[in-house]
């Protein structure tokens, strides 16, 4: 909204600041973090407020969850709240990859939303049937996947880069909108299933997303895509502000959810980031390094893919308990070291997927 500013500069006056997407993010950044901060504590009291028990507990999970008991969920509306108003206060709202990134990320947050609903009014872990979950989720992707294949360049319609081997194209033709189905669904339950401790999920959320941000950044500058031999496609590069107010939006959450927490993000937040990660990579045509970038998610969600097949064919665990953070909570280790391990992880994966930005 604010890059309409520009319309009132000459050219090298302070609303000619506005043209720039890296001045738009710091300020997309800044808004997402003061919203969290000045919005968080009310919140909080009205979700204890209207809550009453909380975010009911799993009668088999570990031990030390009990104690946290009470604690209200839905905190994802502080983060998407402080992400949307941010992105529709900085970054221009004709371009396509915002409005399909905003429109999975809000669309997300819904399902979320009425899944915690559900959880909180009936005092049980179940919410929404998972089917259904499953259903609308994939309607969402659908959408958003053939949105995206039309923004791209008529070269890479249809078509999987590939990371480090940037002149291979693979053509996925009438597979690739399954394929991309699958990305932001996968992406969104991978961090649903990752969200089980205080401050678990919103680092590595917070982490992939910035890595992912300057991918977009690089992706929409046809200098910059020269200079990485990477793929060119334009208009993603307003994405970076995206990320950055969800980075900021993640850190004001992080003030209330870190141990203990006060507030959990809850399916509202976990499925909306998920989904928005999801977006981003195929936005920017990097589907393949979001499961670098993401791999901390990827680890979680096949724990309980494993644990689940597994169990079914010979009735024995792999691990104590899927997901896997939940296993090394069974082994006796604190919270807080699975979660700051597991952030380092995250970090290290991070770093991983942007050397995948190979120089010529």
């Amino acid at each position: 909204m604010l890059y309409w500013l520009t319309a009132l500069s000459d050219g090298g006056d302070f609303f000619n600041l506005f043209r720039y997407i890296t001045f738009r993010a710091g300020g997309a950044f800044l808004t997402a973090l003061i919203f969290g901060f000045i919005f968080g504590r009310p919140l909080i009291a009205v979700l204890r407020r209207t809550q009453g028990k909380g975010q009911p507990i799993r009668d088999d999970g570990p031990e030390g969850h009990f104690v946290k008991a009470g604690t209200p969920t839905m905190g994802g509306l502080l983060i998407v709240g402080a992400l949307a108003t941010s992105t529709l206060l900085w970054a221009r709202l004709d371009n396509a990859f915002v409005q399909l990134v905003l429109f999975v990320t809000l669309a997300y947050a819904a399902i979320g939303f009425a899944d915690d609903y559900a959880k909180v009014s009936k005092q049980n872990t179940s919410g929404v049937p998972g089917k259904l979950r499953l259903v609308l989720g994939m309607l969402i992707a659908i959408a958003a996947s053939w949105w995206a294949a039309q923004n791209h360049p008529v070269e890479l319609q249809g078509q999987l880069a590939l990371p480090v081997f940037k002149n291979t194209l693979i053509n996925l033709g009438y597979l690739y909108i399954p394929f991309c189905v699958c990305v932001v669904v996968g992406s969104a339950n991978a961090v649903n299933l990752t969200d089980g401790l205080d401050g678990l999920a919103i680092m590595p959320v917070m982490i992939a997303a910035s890595t992912l941000g300057v991918i977009a950044y690089a992706v929409g500058r046809v200098d910059f895509t020269d200079y990485l031999d990477v793929h060119y496609v334009p208009g993603t590069g307003e994405l970076l502000i995206f990320t950055a107010a969800l980075f900021g939006g993640g850190l004001g959450f992080l003030w209330y959810n870190a141990p203990p927490a006060a507030v959990f993000m809850g399916d509202t937040g976990s499925l909306a980031l998920g989904g928005a990660l999801g977006a981003i990579a195929v936005a920017t045509k990097h589907e393949l390094v979001l499961a670098i970038v993401g791999g901390l998610f990827v680890v979680e969600a096949l724990s309980v893919i494993i644990q689940v097949l597994y169990f079914k064919r010979t009735g024995k665990r792999v691990f104590l308990m899927a997901p896997i953070h939940h296993h090394y909570e069974k082994k006796g280790w604190a919270e807080p070291t699975i979660v700051i391990r597991f952030w380092i992880i995250a970090l290290i994966l991070a770093m991983i997927g942007l050397a995948t930005l190979k120089v010529r």
